[in-house]
């Protein structure tokens, strides 16, 4: 028995990139796109054997795009499959060719995706061990709009729920296949992704952390970028500062909640999340450098949801919204307001929670303390504030003449 295979989806016409050859036969840097999405599975250790499902009318395309992997890549390719009259028919048959060899586990992934890195993969395979149907996806960084047959707005989803999904997408192989088989009993045909098949089916589908880099290849212009990409042509980013602070009062309690750190104090915070005026302050200034409202825009306190919430969930946004436009966080930096409590025992602890929290090196978290010599709410112990500042690189985008 295998453990993990990839199915590779090579079989669509790729329309919107524009008349002339489909677009996962296209070159970037000297290689069909296709060979470049294959070399990732197959040099990856995880996958045991790879399968590309492809257009009948491709045969030619597809050998040119073989003859292009790197010498011994090929021990783990299979046979061609040819797909169907859509994706899921295509799907469907390469998971048909797959039955024979037993696997546990199957990535689909599509063709026109060649910049899967082999993190990527890896978070797959083991999703794809963990739950038994899982799909990666990035934080959505646009409002999104529900609009009707007449182009009104009927709904405005909160983006802390949204997720822009990718493949590779990982299932369990017995069940993915039980539920193409029953999808074609029942004659339904219209599932864009593996995903949404799996749901339909009644599977329980998880989301895992995705890549914002790993970008779809849709439409003519998206080739100029990745061929920049592939050729190691810098990206020109611009620095951005954004600034935040925030603020509580002081209520009944035994602890307070700072930089994620359960603190012991004679008062609590009164607040509708859990008062975490650090990584409140920091989430602020993360959306301040993005231009992207505040915490308040994207967590309204008047939603009940967000009560007693935890604030990691706050700023793993922010830092979610920043890499979902190809973004780079380079420091945060706070300092807490207050008489008491004292930071200094917790502040390591702190800046290991905060840099966890962001996906960073501790050297690019730094946390300070200061009293404001007894005056004000925070002198007079009724309070407790903090100020941050974060540091961004966002990727410059060119200027409209």
């Amino acid at each position: 028995m295998m453990s993990v295979v990839a199915l590779i989806v090579a079989a669509g016409r790729g329309s919107r990139a524009g008349d002339g050859t489909p677009k996962q036969y296209r070159t970037l840097a000297g290689k069909p796109v296709l060979t470049l999405t294959l070399e990732a599975f197959l040099r990856h250790p995880r996958v045991g054997k790879t399968l590309a499902v492809i257009h009948p009318d491709d045969r030619d395309l597809y050998r040119q795009s073989i003859a292009a992997l790197p010498a011994g890549l090929t021990e783990s390719l299979l046979p061609v499959t040819y797909g169907g009259e859509t994706r899921q028919d295509s799907v469907r048959n390469g998971l048909e060719a797959l039955s024979s060899l037993s696997p546990s586990f199957v990535l689909i992934h599509d063709a026109a995706r060649p910049f899967a890195s082999g993190a990527l993969i890896e978070r797959a395979a083991k999703a794809a061990e963990e739950w038994e149907a899982a799909v990666p996806g990035v934080a959505v960084t646009d409002t999104i709009k529900v609009v009707s047959p007449r182009d009104e707005v009927v709904s405005t989803p909160d983006r802390a729920w949204l997720r822009a999904v990718q493949t590779p997408q990982a299932f369990s192989f017995a069940s993915l296949l039980a539920a193409h088989r029953k999808a074609a009993a029942a004659d339904l045909g219209n599932f864009t992704d593996d995903g949404a098949l799996a749901e339909w089916a009644g599977l329980t589908v998880h989301v895992f952390q995705g890549d914002p880099l790993n970008t779809k290849l849709t439409h003519a212009s998206d080739f100029p970028e990745a061929e920049r990409r592939l050729r190691g042509l810098p990206m020109n980013y611009v620095t951005r500062l954004g600034t935040g602070f925030d603020v509580h009062a002081f209520g009944e309690g035994d602890h307070v909640w700072l930089g994620g750190i359960k603190v012991p104090h004679d008062r609590g915070a009164v607040a509708h999340s859990d008062g975490d005026v650090i990584l409140h302050a920091l989430t602020d200034a993360l959306l301040g450098a993005l231009a992207d409202g505040d915490i308040g825009t994207h967590f309204p306190p008047s939603d009940p949801q967000w009560r007693g919430a935890s604030s990691d969930r706050f700023l793993a946004h922010a830092v979610a919204l920043v890499r979902g436009r190809g973004g780079l966080v380079d420091h945060l930096d706070a300092t807490l307001l207050c008489e008491k409590p004292r930071l200094g025992p917790y502040r390591e602890a702190m800046r290991q929670r905060i840099a966890e929290i962001a996906g960073l090196r501790l050297d690019q978290v730094s946390l300070k303390a200061t009293t404001t010599e007894k005056l004000g709410f925070t002198g007079r112990s009724e309070g407790i504030a903090a100020q941050a500042a974060a540091t961004i690189r966002l990727p410059e985008m060119p200027h409209e003449s």
